[in-house]
């Protein structure tokens, strides 16, 4: 489904260099839940950026479906990002003045208002939030607000996820239910899940962990009920 070919990603500030991301090459399948690990400055995020349209990189290839996403326009990629993936930060970006039910409603801003309405109820309600649609964030908990986020994400009807340190605000057992949700839709739906996380506890609920060093990948390791196979990636 993903493809990344020796794909690099190269900052310059002023006389230097920063290699984000430095060759590198992965694959993720259709319904898999990867987690990327890795140190601050590792690279993950910036893997997870391109992968998402959110940044081209400076050299390489990734392909979406078979699609060369770099030979897109600008607004090819944006149509594509609009129309697969669904994005959950650590920070909520929830608007403070509006419920839950608008928060969820805003990605389908182009569809009538009837069906914008009657899908949002539908992701908030896959969330367990069927109960707080008309509540504004301030009345909600945390681990609320993060659902609100992920109704929204998935109001869209993405085939992947991407999910950005997701329970760094939130307490332990508060996370445990955002990735028991995550881990529901990749068994129960099929979506791709692409989690970037410092959290080993969080990392293994994924089937597979890739752990970046420096912008390269360092290792690949499947991991499944309780079973840890690791593989070094060498340059």
């Amino acid at each position: 489904m993903i493809r990344l070919v020796d794909v690099s990603r190269l900052y310059r500030t002023g006389a230097e260099e920063v290699h984000a991301l430095d060759g590198v090459s992965l694959e993720i399948n259709r319904g898999e839940f990867l987690a990327i690990m890795g140190t601050s400055g590792s690279g993950k995020s910036t893997m997870m950026n391109i992968i998402g349209c959110l940044d081209r990189p400076t050299a390489g290839h990734y392909y979406f479906e078979g699609h060369d996403v770099g030979r897109m326009s600008d607004d090819q990629q944006a149509l594509l990002r609009s129309r697969e993936f669904g994005f959950i930060f650590q920070q909520f970006n929830l608007l403070p003045r509006m419920s839950a039910i608008e928060q969820v409603e805003l990605p389908l801003v182009y569809q009538s208002k009837g069906g914008r309405r009657k899908r949002a109820k539908e992701a908030l309600a896959m969330v367990g939030l069927g109960n707080r649609m008309t509540h504004k964030p301030t009345m909600l908990s945390g681990g609320q607000q993060q659902r609100v986020a992920i109704a929204r994400a998935l109001v869209v009807n993405p085939r992947v996820i991407l999910a950005d340190e997701p329970t760094g605000a939130l307490d332990t057992r508060t996370s445990e239910e955002v990735m028991e949700i995550l881990e529901g839709l990749v068994r129960e739906r099929g979506i791709t899940v692409i989690l970037v996380t410092h959290e080993q506890d969080v990392a293994n609920y994924a089937d597979r962990i890739i752990r970046m060093r420096d912008g390269k990948i360092v290792e690949d390791a499947v991991h499944r009920h309780g079973e840890h196979h690791a593989r070094a990636v060498t340059a």
